[in-house]
């Protein structure tokens, strides 16, 4: 999918004090309807525009989002970023459609916050990363964490301070998601007249209707990362904005479709470990077996360790009484208010573009080894996978 030969100076328009962002959401599914429930809560955004494949979910967004009943509808996210009224666009699509709609996006003039992971596949981030470079646009990718008060107090307390010593492993897991298992409403046997399947698939090959791979696109890697980037994104981002560090030098996975003989091409249970160059590693596993739940982050240091969750975090030091302290605010809101701060101020979000990219990356190497079944050697700063 190529970039749209639009002028970034014809979209242009310099927001005043008290103008509002005219906002669009490309994707209305779950996350984007969530997503975009945060945005309705902030008084500079006017939501605009809502596209999607599926006319149904059009609806389902704007009649269950405050501020969106009487945004245009659209099929086709071309035609949305060449509405005049479009500031900023909220992409929540399946992976597949990252890439090419941000590139789309950037070169159209508008601002994006993009759902995790930003990319499909390797060599995706950095042309998204031009795209948004040259065409000076703000560009947040959907890592909460960035943005969560209990998370930067953490690395401010512990990390930034080295009370932790010297970091040698950081223990990620995130079991039991739901959201790689999510059936198809009864009656899609027979494909939605209101749903345009072959503009769903995009760059994907065709296949027939397959109401499995619509609803749970999660299950497949024609169409995203499977556990790895979905979910470990999240963490090895986290641990990427501790230690400052995110530059992987080699990966390796072991996993498969071990229970769930549902068709699924993504593994239902997956490990990875990612080598860095700071003499640490990071490790993640998954599994949907349904005995096994929870997602945590737990950094491993010589003079202590920190377990951190989306709800609280506790530090456990070699001496003395442990110290727990519980999440705070919603930082789903704070990362979307963050990301309209910086729309306003032309200043990089907290999860910028390059974040995201390279939070994407490292993740994508686990798939990869997981796919070749060898260990993956990369050079972060030329991000090439070097040869046997």
């Amino acid at each position: 999918m190529g970039a749209i030969a639009f002028s970034a100076s014809s979209y242009e328009r310099i927001l005043g004090a008290n103008d509002r962002i005219g906002m669009g959401l490309i994707g209305c599914g779950g996350r984007g309807r969530s997503v975009l429930k945060a945005f309705s809560k902030n008084s500079s955004i006017q939501i605009n525009a809502l596209c999607d494949v599926y006319a149904a979910r059009i609806d389902n967004v704007a009649s269950r989002v405050d501020g969106a009943a009487d945004a245009k509808p659209y099929a086709d996210h071309r035609a949305l970023l060449d509405d005049s009224k479009i500031d900023a666009v909220l992409i929540a699509t399946p992976d597949h459609w990252h890439a090419g709609t941000c590139i789309d996006a950037a070169y159209a003039g508008k601002d994006i916050y993009c759902e995790k992971p930003l990319t499909l596949k390797l060599e995706e981030g950095p042309e998204i990363v031009k795209a948004v470079r040259v065409n000076d646009r703000v560009c947040q990718t959907g890592m909460q964490q960035r943005s969560g008060a209990h998370y930067l107090q953490a690395k401010e307390e512990y990390f930034d301070t080295g009370k932790l010593g010297k970091i040698t492993m950081a223990r990620t897991w995130w079991h039991g998601n739901g959201a790689h298992l999510r059936p198809y409403p009864e009656g899609t046997e027979t494909k939605p007249t209101n749903l345009d399947w072959s503009r769903f698939l995009g760059p994907i090959k065709w296949r027939e209707w397959d109401p499995k791979e619509y609803f749970n696109f999660r299950a497949y890697l024609e169409y995203g990362g499977g556990q790895i980037t979905d979910l470990f994104t999240h963490w090895i981002d986290t641990v990427h904005m501790f230690l400052d560090q995110d530059n992987p030098t080699a990966a390796v996975a072991s996993g498969g479709v071990y229970h769930y003989k549902d068709g699924r091409t993504a593994p239902d249970t997956i490990s990875c470990l990612l080598d860095y160059p700071g003499e640490w590693t990071a490790t993640f596993e998954a599994t949907l077996a349904p005995g096994k739940k929870g997602a945590a982050i737990e950094m491993v240091g010589t003079e202590g360790r920190l377990y951190i969750t989306r709800g609280r975090y506790e530090y456990y030091p070699l001496e003395g009484e442990p110290v727990v302290v519980e999440a705070r605010g919603d930082m789903t809101q704070d990362h979307v208010d963050n990301f309209v701060d910086c729309v306003k101020s032309r200043k990089r979000p907290n999860g910028d573009v390059w974040i995201g990219h390279r939070s994407a990356q490292a993740s994508h190497l686990g798939n990869i080894a997981y796919l070749q079944k060898r260990r993956i050697r990369f050079d972060p700063d030329r991000e090439e996978i070097l040869p046997l």
